[in-house]
């Protein structure tokens, strides 16, 4: 079930046997595992060639989560450049959706001095980048969308009008994104899979591309493909309400992962896409 040389690496880490139980399924770029660390059970995430810092990048994200003291987060026990141990959550029936909402609501209340972070992350398996910006329109253009672009159009999924449409749309985003939103801490890749349920039936988070954003994203991608139930969003609302016009830069900032799935998974997501920038394009 493991490979000898990630095996081995864990066994050298932790002094301990290392027994993998049973696979975990779910994720597209990793495998996973749960393991038994001589008497504790852990959770094993493992690729044999993984971008530089993967992991190392995750775990950074994980314990920015954390330090915040809203929502659940496992524990990192370990990491490497090849693999990523965390605490094992046993999960207590299903999680509420209120109190997820109301707990990523106070998660945004931490705030950075400025749009970024510290170090480039991963958004799935494509890098992230995350230099930091005064102004939101300019990071969002500079550091989102536009790489995006670009990393599609290497995978051969932008042709001529698409890429033409998405340069018109860069164009626009001074005007578009000129509301000025706080640099929140945002998970950055909040889909339904990606929260999970603690031994005590909280939600947890897992799987972060954190950054300090317009937390309008995070809200705008747990709306493109569902799964977090009614109460999530009215929670949200009643612990901090979102600026009247959100709904205005949903689909703009739905665009960014829409792309990434593109890049990653294929055409089935260009009509969307294309849907998208005809509708700010005008």
């Amino acid at each position: 079930m493991l490979p000898a040389s990630i095996q081995h690496s864990l066994e050298q880490h932790f002094a301990a046997n290392i027994r993998p139980i049973k696979p975990i399924s779910g994720g597209d770029i990793n495998h996973a595992v749960q393991i038994q660390i001589g008497q504790q059970t852990a959770l094993l995430k493992w690729r044999e060639q993984p971008a530089k810092d993967f992991f190392v990048a995750e775990a950074d994200g994980l314990a920015s989560l954390a330090a915040t003291h809203t929502l659940a987060v496992p524990a990192v026990l370990g990491v490497s450049q090849t693999w990523l141990v965390l605490e094992w959550f046993e999960a207590q029936g299903r999680y509420q959706a209120g109190n997820l909402g109301a707990g990523l609501a106070q998660l945004h209340r931490k705030l950075g001095q400025s749009f970024g972070y510290s170090r480039a992350n991963f958004i799935g398996a494509l890098a992230q980048p995350n230099q930091p910006s005064a102004n939101w329109a300019e990071f969002w253009r500079d550091q989102r969308f536009w790489p995006q672009v670009e990393l599609a159009a290497q995978a051969g999924r932008m042709p001529k009008q698409r890429q033409q449409q998405c340069q018109r749309l860069a164009d626009q985003l001074d005007r578009l994104l000129a509301h000025q939103p706080l640099p929140s801490l945002v998970h950055g890749d909040l889909w339904a899979g990606n929260v999970i349920t603690t031994n005590t039936g909280q939600p947890g988070l897992i799987d972060p591309a954190v950054s300090y954003s317009d937390r309008e994203t995070d809200i705008a991608f747990a709306s493109l493909f569902g799964g977090f139930g009614s109460e999530f969003l009215p929670a949200y609302q009643t612990t901090w309400p979102l600026p009247n016009d959100y709904h205005e830069r949903q689909q703009l900032y739905q665009l960014y992962w829409l792309l990434v799935h593109l890049t990653l998974f294929g055409e089935h997501y260009g009509r969307q896409i294309d849907q998208i920038l005809n509708y700010y394009n005008g």
